[in-house]
This record gives C-alpha cells, sequence and structure tokens, in this order.
C-alpha cells in the first residue's frame, strides 16, 4: 500500500488535503529546474470557449455520437474524467478539428473513446485523417488482470474502441508519458495531460508535451484548481498541476492557464464546474 492510499483511509478529508499539499510541495521542489519552448502552443486570445460550448451544430454531433457511446453504460466517479468533463472533450476537439490527439492517462478509457467519437465524426464529414494515442503506464487492456471490471465496466478501452469502429486510427501505449516522449518523432495537434497529478510529475510533463506540440497546438489539463481552492461542495482538491504550472510560470515560461470554469451542462456533486484547464502561450 502507497503512503497516499494509507493516510487517505485514516485521515480527516481536511488534513489529507494538507499532507498531500505538503507532500507535494516538497518532492517538487526536489526536481531540478526545467526548460521549456512556448513557440508551438496557442495564444490565449484564439480560443472562443463560449463559442465553442454554444455550438449548435457540435451539439447536434454530441446527440448523435452519444447514441453508440452510452451503451457501454460507463459509471461515474471511477477516478477518470466526469461526465460533463467527457463532453467538454468532445465539444474541444470537434470545435479546434485537431489531426493528432494524443491523452495521457487512458485508466478505463472513458475520455478516449469521447474524443476518438469526436475525431470519427470530423473524419466522416470533412475527411480528415486524424489519429489518436493513449498513454498509460498501467496495461489498461490487460485480458487476465482486466482493470476495467473493478471500476464496474464490462468492456476494456480497446474493445469499446474497436466496438465503436475507430481502431484503425486510435493506438495504445504502455509506457510513463516521459519516457514515451523521450523516444517520440511524433507530434500532435492536442494533447490531454490526465496521467499522475503529482506536481513534480507535471512540473516535467509539461514541457514534455510542449516538445511534442505542432504548430499551434493544445494542451489541456485536468484536475486543475486555480489558487488550489475547492471547486465542488466535497472541499476536495488536487494541488499538483496548479503547483507545476506556477513554478513553470516563476521560473519565466510564457504560459497562462485557462480555467474551462463552469460548462453549459452538469458536470459533478450538482454543479456546472470543470477542473479542465487550458495551456496557453501568454505574451
Amino acid at each position: 500500500m502507497t503512503l497516499r492510499k494509507g493516510i487517505a483511509r485514516i485521515v480527516p478529508s481536511f488534513l489529507k488535503a494538507r499532507i498531500f499539499f505538503l507532500e507535494d510541495m516538497k518532492d517538487l521542489k526536489s526536481i531540478k529546474r526545467t526548460g521549456c519552448s512556448t513557440d508551438n502552443i496557442r495564444h490565449r486570445n484564439d480560443i472562443s470557449l463560449s463559442d465553442i460550448f454554444h455550438s449548435d451544430g457540435i451539439e447536434a454531433m454530441w446527440a448523435d455520437s452519444t447514441k453508440a457511446i452510452d451503451l457501454f453504460a460507463i459509471p461515474d466517479g471511477t477516478g477518470g474524467v466526469n461526465p460533463g468533463d467527457r463532453k467538454a472533450l468532445y465539444f474541444l476537439i470537434s470545435a479546434l478539428k485537431p489531426l493528432s490527439v494524443l491523452e495521457v492517462g487512458t485508466h478505463i478509457g472513458a475520455s478516449t473513446i469521447h474524443i476518438a467519437s469526436a475525431l470519427s465524426m470530423s473524419r466522416m464529414r470533412n475527411g480528415a485523417h486524424s489519429s489518436m494515442t493513449t498513454v498509460d503506464v498501467a496495461d489498461v487492456n490487460s485480458p487476465l488482470a482486466k482493470p476495467w471490471v473493478k471500476y464496474g465496466t464490462s468492456s476494456s478501452p480497446l474493445e469499446m474502441i474497436d466496438r465503436l469502429g475507430y481502431g484503425s486510427f486510435v493506438e495504445f501505449v504502455t509506457d510513463t508519458f516521459l519516457h514515451f516522449a523521450e523516444g517520440s518523432s511524433r507530434r500532435f495537434d492536442f494533447i490531454f495531460l490526465d496521467g499522475d497529478h503529482r506536481a513534480s510529475t507535471v512540473y516535467q510533463e509539461i514541457p514534455a508535451a510542449l516538445s511534442l506540440l505542432n504548430r499551434n497546438g493544445i494542451i489541456l489539463l485536468h484536475d486543475y484548481f486555480p489558487g488550489l481552492k475547492p471547486l465542488w461542495s466535497d472541499g476536495s482538491v488536487i494541488p499538483g498541476p496548479f503547483l507545476a504550472a506556477e513554478r513553470l510560470k516563476k521560473e519565466g515560461a510564457r504560459l497562462t492557464v485557462m480555467p474551462l470554469g463552469e460548462l453549459p451542462w452538469p458536470t459533478k456533486l450538482q454543479s456546472n464546474v470543470t477542473s479542465l484547464a487550458l495551456l496557453m502561450r501568454d505574451e
């Protein structure tokens, strides 16, 4: 059992948050300074979230895509993205039209199939030759371990992708993101960082993601809590992504974080708030 899991079982939530924060800060300070180039990331003024999330055209596409997605009955509260965030991912991919997407943190495939569905719709409507790579440190499709079962899903991420007909353009990789990035010659238009949320890891992952971006590329963060303040009524805060981004900015990275804030649809705990945030160039 890891230290974090042991703490989570015996310590009250407010103390857990403080312990995790101090642990993240200590680990982050131990990492040597990492430089990064922001030349390829899109500028903060180039995106209108209101236009994206209030698009009637994408809403119609979403209604069509969910007919197939909903058949898998992917549960909420499994440690992955909530249903509202899944819809936000679909809208972002549909609006921004990336040809190559990298997802870090496959988990049970909830976000994977929503991203792939948006790409598939773009392929059908626009003839785009888009592709997706999803990376996870665990073998999320292991036929022996079947990790998806303990989260209440009946199909592995790969099985869902294949049943939806997306197998020709979606690739699964079992690796750490940092090791994958180090050896990758590929470049991506859109990168979704939702893997290890520790500050020390995210601090290294953001520069690695920047190095893999095509011109005017997009990086999306999950579990970003502005000012380390709770977003929902449960009072929970995951400090890592915020701490990592703040350190990079203090070290001179020309970055800004654009939280998606409130969405036009429900997310979790009777709210419309999301922890998704775009990482963008600030100059």
